[in-house]
């Protein structure tokens, strides 16, 4: 058996934020929206005593040649440490025999890729066309890969961000502006930001809500992809209910890790609510907007799925390209 080992610079240079990783993504969610992928729950690890936690994830899709098992890490005491927070790797499985085919260092890159492609396919699905003004809550990776993501499917003219440390948010304006060619404008308040985008993307590990309910308007979309545990939580129960369309990556999961548990758990939404699912918006079994004045709101938890497909094109890009390290027979 041999195996090919690729690293997190290999990876880099392999796999893009492009609108092949958005196929990607894509590819994921029709297979779950078609009943065509095994998917358990996350298996999540907290420990809190070192500010820390650990999710594993895997998922089996009908028709790609290998399955990924991934680990993720995110140990937030890291950057003062002058460390990155966030660490992992995925092992591919071939398909067929179960074997171990690849192991792929990315440190987490492949997912950080994959989490903002599927914030862009959410907005290419529920936002409107002519959603122009986006706006972002969060300053870190996925604050900045969500609005380069997003500007692959909309054209944006306009990017507000809001930090909770005033000079991130102005380092963020400054790299996002030079990246982007468009003017990225701080705000002193979420709510401002709220206010004024067409397009809102919250990027934080917060545990008390940030979005309210009377800051959304008719017509507006939100993808909300910070909360991934159950101690997390970035939009207001009443947020929730007021949306005239909830969508959700995995209903179990939006109920157990996302947002729809505090939205439940305050009575702002029913206890047997069961929401639509992004794959049941894409392969036609549900409807996404049917209006232009609908408020739209997506909850990404985060898929194996998503990490197979992701996996599965990035080992095709390292054979068809030669890299990697071949270990073994």
């Amino acid at each position: 058996m041999s195996v090919r080992i690729l690293g997190e610079g290999e990876l880099r240079r392999l796999v893009r934020l492009d609108e092949a990783a958005i196929e990607a993504a894509e590819h994921a969610f029709l297979a779950l929206g078609e009943g065509r992928a095994i998917q358990p729950p996350v298996l999540a690890l907290e420990i809190a005593a070192r500010n820390a936690e650990v999710d594993i994830k895997t998922a089996y899709i009908d028709g790609l040649p290998q399955l990924a098992i991934k680990a993720s890490s995110g140990f937030f005491g890291n950057p003062a440490r002058g460390l990155p927070s966030l660490s992992g790797f995925m092992a591919l499985l071939d398909a067929t025999s179960g074997r171990t085919v690849a192991v792929l260092l990315d440190n987490g890159y492949l997912t950080d890729v994959r989490t903002a492609a599927a914030g862009a396919l959410a907005a290419r699905t529920l936002a409107r066309a002519d959603a122009r003004v986006a706006g972002v809550l969060g300053s870190g990776v996925q604050a900045r890969l969500q609005i380069e993501a997003l500007s692959l499917v909309r054209p944006l003219e306009r990017v507000l961000v809001w930090a909770r440390e005033r000079n991130a948010a102005l380092v963020y304006a400054d790299e996002m502006r030079a990246r982007l060619g468009i003017p990225v404008e701080p705000r002193e308040a979420a709510e401002a930001v709220v206010r004024e985008a067409d397009i809102v993307v919250t990027t934080t590990p917060a545990r008390e809500p940030l979005v309210q309910a009377e800051w959304l308007h008719p017509g507006q979309h939100v993808t909300a992809m910070g909360s991934d545990a159950p101690y997390k939580n970035e939009i207001a129960p009443a947020a929730v209910a007021r949306a005239d369309r909830f969508i959700c990556d995995v209903a179990a999961q939006s109920l157990a890790l996302g947002e729809l548990g505090p939205a439940v758990a305050a009575g702002a939404m029913p206890a047997d609510t069961l929401p639509v699912e992004l794959g049941a918006v894409l392969c036609g079994r549900s409807s996404g907007r049917t209006d232009r004045d609908e408020i739209t709101l997506c909850d990404l938890t985060g898929t194996g799925a998503q990490d197979t497909a992701i996996a599965a094109h990035a080992l095709a890009r390292a054979v068809a390209a030669g890299y990697g390290l071949t270990i073994g027979e």
